[in-house]
């Protein structure tokens, strides 16, 4: 094999089929069509004078030549991305993009105001921000940076925790009766999860769903009582508090960046702005507001 007639974009190409198996998904790793995947897998193999991959049922398997060309776009990715982050460091002023990642709660009902009042602060600086539960890969620049509710930060990441997210019981303000409601089996590990579901009797339990937002509208609509995060339930009207913040429930509320990205200028901004924001807003997220009667 003479690698030296490979290029970066014929290295990327093999490793993404290798990695998701299927040119269809390769295609939406690198932004192209299915069919340039295709022919440009064709035309490698063609330069290299054998075939890199081989059809297991449903996906494509690298053979040994192909295996020895992905661990090869690994090695050459992971020194681009880090010379990616070293480089983004140089940047002088706050200007470009910062992917953020974080989840929908959060955004609906803390950060959206936040995040409107640094890109009036900071117009040069771009927010793309990606919704999901689990954390991306800011090693990878999937984000540079994550705002998550987290007991266990990742250690290979960087921040500051900003405040601690009380959870407390509500209800409907016009709804009375016995029913519960409560997150789903797929946020089974979280305490409050647990503790409702070794506490209410399973009849009593009316209604499950898999979002604190989709919780937090049930509990609106009468469905049942339910434990949301203060932040959530003190920023409905429609709802009440049925008890004190319960500390077991608490989880705290972390802002991270990859090492290599906390002295860009844009980076640090958005850091050092949203940890002024959320320091202002404690008290909301703590649960320490005045309750009405």
């Amino acid at each position: 094999m003479d690698l030296d007639r490979l290029a970066w974009d014929d290295l990327r190409l093999v490793g993404a089929v290798a990695e998701v198996g299927t040119l269809p998904a390769a295609a939406d790793r690198l932004g192209v069509a299915h069919s340039t995947v295709f022919r440009r897998l064709r035309q490698i193999e063609g330069t290299m004078g054998c075939a890199l991959f081989e059809r297991n049922g449903a996906r494509l398997v690298p053979t040994p030549a192909g295996e020895e060309i992905a661990a090869l776009a690994r090695e050459v990715g992971s020194a681009v991305d880090a010379a990616a982050l070293r480089l983004a460091g140089r940047e002088p002023v706050p200007a470009g993009e910062v992917r953020v990642t974080t989840n929908d709660t959060l955004l609906i009902h803390f950060l959206t105001p936040i995040f409107s009042d640094f890109r009036r602060q900071c117009p040069a600086v771009r927010l793309d921000v990606v919704l999901g539960n689990p954390a991306l890969n800011l090693s990878k620049r999937d984000a540079d940076v994550a705002i998550r509710a987290t007991d266990r930060p990742p250690d290979t990441l960087v921040g500051r925790k900003g405040a601690r997210i009380a959870w407390a019981l509500y209800g409907a303000r016009e709804a009375a009766g016995d029913d519960w409601v409560s997150l789903g089996d797929a946020m089974g590990p979280m305490a409050v999860v647990r503790h409702v579901a070794g506490t209410v009797p399973p009849e009593r339990i009316g209604y499950r769903v898999n979002t604190v937002l989709g919780l937090a509208e049930a509990i609106e609509a009468g469905l049942g009582c339910g434990y949301l995060p203060c932040f959530v339930g003190d920023g409905r009207p429609a709802l009440r508090r049925l008890g004190a913040p319960d500390e077991r429930f608490a989880t705290d509320l972390w802002l991270l960046t990859h090492a290599d990205l906390r002295h860009v200028p844009r980076v640090r901004a958005l850091m050092d702005f949203l940890g002024e924001a959320v320091a202002e807003r404690r008290p909301l997220l703590e649960g320490q507001r005045p309750q009405p009667d």
